[in-house]
This record gives structure tokens, C-alpha cells and sequence, in this order.
């Protein structure tokens, strides 16, 4: 089974909210096949803490903005801000500082899932 075009969309708006502040190396993973809890992993980079947090930011805003969501559950937020997760039901949102996204490897871990498309479309004008 795949993930459903719902959780495929609104983790496209995350990634593109990612990709907005300068998340780097931005890894969509359909990993329904290997957990019940969630359909899409979005895993994104960042190069400090800072921006961790803006990323965090926007994602969360646009998924508001966009589709009225809020996350079931955030984790890392305020601690030392080298991974935060944010948890949508259908899909997680993963944002690391670089070292920490080596350290965890998720990439590697998830790399037999399919990976799901993502190209960045900046708003107009940027």
C-alpha cells in the first residue's frame, strides 16, 4: 500500500514551507509499508539551531494557513533545537541541524522506502 494523496499533499506544503527557509537536503519518504503510525516522513536539514526553528516555524504556519492542521505532537522545540519533530498523523516532520541528521541516519535507515518526488517551487517573486 502507498501513502494516500492527502498525506502526499499536505507533506509536499511542509517540504515547500522547509524549502522556503533554506531547509537543505529535504528527503520524502512513504513509509507505509513499514509503519502503521504514519504515512510520510518529511526529513530536513538545517545548518544551526536558528534555522531549525524558522523552519520549524513556517512549516507549522503554512500547514495552518493552508490546511487548518496542527500538529498531534512536537518534540525537541525549546531543548536544544538539533532535532524537532512534528507529528501530523499522516505524515512526521523531521528537522535536524546537520549533525545531528548524520548522527540519527534516518535517511539510511528508511533508504528502502520509496521516495516521494519533491521539487522546490518558491513563491513568486523570490
Amino acid at each position: 500500500m502507498a501513502a494516500d494523496q492527502y498525506a502526499i499533499d499536505i507533506a509536499q506544503i511542509a517540504a515547500q514551507a522547509a524549502a522556503d527557509k533554506k531547509g537543505e537536503q529535504i528527503n520524502l519518504r512513504d513509509v507505509t509499508d513499514q509503519l502503521a503510525i504514519t504515512e510520510v516522513f518529511v526529513i530536513v536539514s538545517a545548518t544551526n539551531e536558528r534555522q531549525v526553528n524558522a523552519i520549524v516555524d513556517n512549516v507549522e504556519g503554512e500547514l495552518i494557513k493552508q490546511k487548518d492542521l496542527r500538529p498531534r505532537r512536537r518534540e525537541g522545540k525549546g531543548s536544544s533545537d538539533q532535532w524537532v519533530l512534528l507529528d501530523y498523523g499522516d505524515i512526521v516532520v523531521h528537522v535536524f541541524d546537520e549533525e545531528a541528521r548524520e548522527f540519527y541516519g534516518l535517511d539510511g535507515l528508511w533508504k528502502d522506502c520509496p521516495e516521494i518526488e519533491f521539487t522546490d517551487e518558491p513563491a513568486s517573486g523570490e
